[in-house]
């Protein structure tokens, strides 16, 4: 999943990336408030990770005009205020979740994750199966039947860009979009490698290659 970071204190920006792309998640970072509308506007994001207190414009404005433009990205709020206004203000202005500085970063985390399952549209379970295979998203865990299957984090970020659209044709380009960020700029084959490894760890029927589009992932 591809994340965009709007936060004007570097070095929190700086971790919050860090911690995330460990997580698996393919993430971008701004710290104007205008630069992050722009971006958000423009680039395929999953979910946006907002601060109020920006340079530019605002958060509570840059929420209100993704909104009024028809923008649908989940939105998490931070802020260093507190209180039930600030609150309403910004959930009124169309934001999905709002985390008072300080916060735990594993709270962070499963917050992000909870708005990216109730975008899927599903019943917010974290489990997404396909045949034997099962992959539980919030505990970063991969079954193959009752065997489980260990993956490296981009391993695990490349197999559930592929199982959340399981029986689809997924593009090397839609795959480097949401597993890697705005910034790469290295080779695209890139993809192959980590298709390659899930095979070898999945099993070589797992993954199939549809000759210039891309890749399907099958029940096994």
């Amino acid at each position: 999943m591809r994340l965009l970071i709007v936060e004007d204190e570097k070095r929190l920006a700086t971790a919050l990336a860090a911690g995330l792309t460990a997580e698996g998640f393919a993430v971008d970072v701004v710290h104007d408030g205008l630069e992050g509308l722009h971006r958000a506007a423009e680039g395929a994001y999953d979910l946006l990770v907002l601060d109020i207190m920006l340079p530019g414009m605002n958060g509570y404005r840059v929420c209100a005009a993704l909104r009024a433009a028809g923008h649908e990205t989940p939105i998490l709020m931070l802020t260093a205020k507190d209180g039930e206004y600030d609150e309403a203000e910004g959930l009124d202005t169309g934001a999905d979740d709002y985390l008072t500085k300080p916060f735990s970063y594993v709270v962070l985390v499963a917050r992000i994750r909870a708005l990216l399952r109730r975008r899927g549209g599903g019943s917010g379970s974290p489990v997404v199966t396909v045949g034997a295979l099962r992959m539980d998203t919030a505990a970063r865990r991969v079954h193959l039947g009752e065997v489980e299957i260990t993956l490296t984090a981009k391993e695990f970020a490349v197999l559930e860009q592929l199982a959340l659209r399981a029986g689809q044709v997924v593009s090397k380009a839609d795959v480097l979009e949401h597993v890697w960020d705005f910034a790469y700029d290295g080779d695209p084959n890139i993809v192959e490698v980590y298709v390659s490894a899930l095979r070898r760890k999945l099993g070589a029927a797992a993954i199939r290659t549809v000759r210039g589009a891309g890749y399907r992932l099958e029940a096994l």
